[in-house]
């Protein structure tokens, strides 16, 4: 059986040629992805859509390999959509909304989960943005916030600039408490950490593939607990999304009964391919295996921060308030002279949270970690 180690070295050859630290941005592809979809360009060459059943088995898997990956109760509720903002979009603007309505949000959200509540305005949906760095925590911040007319909490597993890692299980008690809704915007934990919705109470969650799940851009996962499937009003219809949707003579139409309702139009079958080989090696690598060498990293750039004298940490080092984002800035030179820096010497960031963020997966070695602090010496 081939170790860990030895896959990843094999998957990701790019590690010997960049120091990648930019997985929270957009991640390289395991070859095993490369080769899926260059096998599915081949086959489109030279044989059309003539093998067009085998094409929607490997949409059936891709749901199953996310159902797992999850923990949904079942492959119906996992919808491919485009993207994080087409999910959020599906949630917020199909969401049983009366005027007076609110959602509770943290300041600290990726435009994408804020634009989307905000939209809402002319609908008399009025948006709450909470600190999470509250002597309470986030969680209980979160809660803080609402009140009897909060219908829904819309909040990232893994906050995209500070790198904080929200407690959904404690978060989805509250909720489930309460009577409000869970939305979670996972694309910062999804393929990182754990997620299980049915532990976290979750009503929604979505993610990008291009991120942690180290797959390609336009194809998203969009889970939706089966009680709230036929509460959402759907705003987009096509053939894809309707129950018997092969039977194109027929003249009268009902919505899927599984997520497939969310998709109006012709699947994304190319990104099907890339992600579900990206989501097999993480599933066969394991997410408690993917963690346990993410935070190794992560830990290891916590000590190489704070023990170097001339960098500031400015994500939570506390045990269960990190993933794989580390955010950080230098005590005398500003962001932009030291992204450079480290951009010209080959090591891929980005810059968030008035810092430099890295963001290691599960391949990325020691050594790595080690050559690109060492270029945080800004000369």
């Amino acid at each position: 059986m081939t170790s860990p180690e030895t896959l990843l070295a094999h998957e990701f050859p790019i590690e010997d040629h960049f120091l990648y630290l930019n997985h929270a941005a957009v991640a390289p592809w395991p070859r095993r992805t490369a080769a899926a979809v260059t096998e599915f360009a081949s086959e489109n060459v030279n044989r059309g859509a003539s093998h067009y059943p085998d094409w929607m088995q490997r949409e059936q898997r891709l749901r199953t390999q996310l159902a797992e990956l999850i923990n949904a109760e079942s492959p119906d509720d996992i919808g491919l959509l485009k993207n994080t903002s087409e999910a959020l979009s599906v949630v917020a603007h199909g969401f049983p909304w009366t005027r007076g309505d609110n959602v509770v949000i943290s300041d600290e959200e990726f435009p994408s989960n804020r634009i989307v509540w905000e939209s809402l305005g002319r609908y008399g949906v009025e948006v709450r943005q909470v600190s999470l760095k509250q002597p309470a925590g986030p969680e209980a911040a979160l809660l803080a916030a609402a009140d009897e007319r909060t219908r829904l909490v819309s909040i990232s597993s893994v906050e995209y600039a500070s790198g904080l890692r929200l407690d959904l299980i404690t978060l989805g008690h509250l909720c489930k408490q309460r009577g409000i809704a869970l939305c979670v915007d996972a694309i910062q934990g999804l393929g990182a950490i754990g997620h299980d919705v049915q532990a976290m109470q979750i009503d929604f969650l979505m993610a990008d593939g291009h991120k942690w799940l180290l797959g390609p851009e336009g194809i998203a996962v969009f889970y939706c607990r089966p009680v709230w499937r036929e509460r959402l009003t759907l705003q987009q219809y096509g053939w894809h999304m309707v129950e018997d949707h092969l039977n194109f003579d027929i003249k009268t139409w009902r919505p899927a009964a599984s997520a497939r309702r969310f998709e109006c139009g012709s699947p994304n079958m190319l990104g099907i391919y890339g992600l579900s080989a990206s989501v097999s090696l993480l599933l066969e690598i394991g997410i408690a295996e993917i963690e346990r060498r993410i935070f190794a990293r992560t830990k290891q750039l916590f000590e190489a921060i704070t023990h170097a004298g001339h960098l500031e940490l400015l994500t939570d080092p506390s045990p269960g308030r990190y993933a794989g984002i580390v955010t950080f800035r230098h005590n005398k030179v500003d962001n932009e002279t030291l992204f450079q820096q480290l951009r010209e010497n080959k090591v891929i960031c980005a810059q968030r949270g008035g810092g430099i963020r890295f963001s290691p997966h599960c391949y990325t070695r020691p050594a790595t970690v080690e050559a690109a602090m060492r270029l945080t010496r800004v000369q």
